[in-house]
């Protein structure tokens, strides 16, 4: 049987898995957790340790159809200005129960679009940030840029602010792709920015490019990786579009009947990654691509990749603290959403409370799946002495676990003393064999394609 028909066989073609930013994953948060265990959870990080902070910005001067992200358009500054005061005073709730001396590894803000801030609020925010958390040496500041956007003033207030990496989203160069997603970006406009990026001295570029969009062809997206390419950024993600339009209205403007078929999805993933490892670029996980000077590369190597709800990352903060309207922080003890509505999390934090609704403990056996899974997510490989030292594993239950994920996907995983591996030719399946570790019930949950 070829690699093609063994993994129709197991169900790659078919199944909707989670992508494993987090475990559980987050459909699995309970709202037993809340702001009292999370003021906990912070008050519990030591003196001088290091932590990752995300800041959400959740609006767009417009919604494009094929985002699932938690964002809400404005024609008006009214809003954003509202949202930026409230960012400053949960800042300063943050303030009140952190020990002193902490410091940031990693500070990123997304959306949304972070970059319909106005530059003083730009400038404002990473003040009232670094004032509290100052970043720490080697530290990492980046921010998600709509080309569409961003303007010079913008640009040099980030830059003087201290961001040190920026992430573009491209999706697609292709015009009536573009349309079709309700996102209209010009390869020319995406250049010009990049280049304004370079030239006030950020070091580090990140891109997105997605793959299974409508129309989308395995020429289309040939021609959008070529032009992704002219521009060199330092590291790409190479997403699968999640076409999930009972969760997201929006991509209900999106025809089906446009889309590629999952077996056509591989396909067009294996020609972009083909033309990025052509490139010189380092393959890192299932779905990003670094040069071999980026830390994302140099972490692989090291074995010290990890994954987040980013993506995959080389922080190694154990603490990220997530602001603003409905994101995710992820403590040593467990994970803590706030309010997803704006107007929720903004009343909280102006009556002097975190917006916290739900989260998850840990509990049981978690942290050894969640390492298991996250193993096979950024190296393909689980070492049974890893999980034996650090998580108290069971030599015989770990035995067992492997066991029946040899069982069921047969020589598409490698069992030995040392360990279990995916082989290259299975690493599509990476997703659908870190399920098989999953402990939790998905049947109720709706995830994106396998693929």
């Amino acid at each position: 049987m070829n690699t093609q028909s063994e993994l129709k066989r197991l169900g790659l073609f078919d199944a909707r898995v989670p992508r494993y930013t987090s475990y559980p994953t987050a459909p699995h948060f309970a709202p037993g957790v809340g702001a009292e265990t999370f003021t906990n959870w912070i008050e519990a990080i030591p003196a001088k340790a290091s932590i990752s902070l995300y800041i959400h910005v959740p609006f767009c001067r417009r919604l494009c159809w094929f985002c699932a992200c938690r964002t809400q358009g404005t024609s008006s500054d009214a809003p954003v200005i509202a949202y930026a005061e409230m960012l400053a005073a949960e800042i300063k709730l943050l303030r009140r129960h952190l020990a002193p001396g902490v410091t940031l590894s990693r500070l990123h803000w997304g959306g949304g679009t972070p970059t319909l801030l106005m530059p003083d609020l730009m400038r404002n925010l990473a003040d009232q940030v670094f004032d509290v958390v100052p970043l720490a040496e080697g530290g990492e500041f980046s921010v998600e840029i709509d080309p569409n956007e961003i303007d010079a003033a913008r640009l040099d207030a980030l830059a003087a602010a201290g961001m040190n990496r920026a992430s573009i989203g491209v999706q697609d160069f292709d015009p009536e792709i573009q349309k079709t997603i309700g996102r209209e970006q010009s390869y020319e406009l995406t250049k010009q920015v990049a280049d304004m990026i370079r030239d006030r001295g950020v070091k580090s570029l990140n891109a997105d490019i997605l793959y299974g969009l409508p129309h989308q062809t395995n020429d289309r997206i040939a021609d959008s990786v070529e032009k992704l390419l002219t521009l060199s950024p330092d590291r790409v993600a190479l997403y699968g579009y999640a076409h999930v339009p009972w969760m997201s209205r929006r991509q209900q403007m999106i025809p089906s009947d446009k889309i590629p078929t999952p077996e056509e999805r591989l396909s067009l993933f294996e020609t972009a990654r083909k033309m990025f490892v052509d490139d010189g670029y380092a393959e890192v996980g299932i779905d990003h691509f670094a040069r071999p000077t980026d830390g994302l590369a140099i972490a692989q190597d090291k074995g010290a990749l990890r994954r987040n709800f980013q993506g995959y990352t080389d922080d190694t903060a154990t603490a990220l603290i997530g602001l603003g309207a409905s994101s995710i922080s992820r403590f040593p003890q467990g994970f803590a959403q706030n309010a997803s509505a704006t107007a929720a999390h903004t009343k909280a934090i102006r009556e002097g409370r975190f917006s916290i609704h739900r989260g998850h403990v840990f509990g049981g056996d978690d942290l050894l799946r969640a390492r298991i899974i996250e193993a096979l997510m950024c190296d393909f490989h689980v070492s049974r002495a890893e999980l034996i030292r650090d998580f108290g594993a069971d030599p015989v239950v770990l035995e067992e676990m492997f066991q029946s994920a040899v069982t069921h996907f047969g020589d598409m995983l490698h069992l030995d003393a040392e360990g279990l591996t995916i082989p290259p030719r299975a690493r599509p399946l990476t997703r659908l064999i870190a399920r098989a570790f999953d402990a939790y019930d998905h049947a109720k949950a709706q995830h994106s394609s396998a693929v």
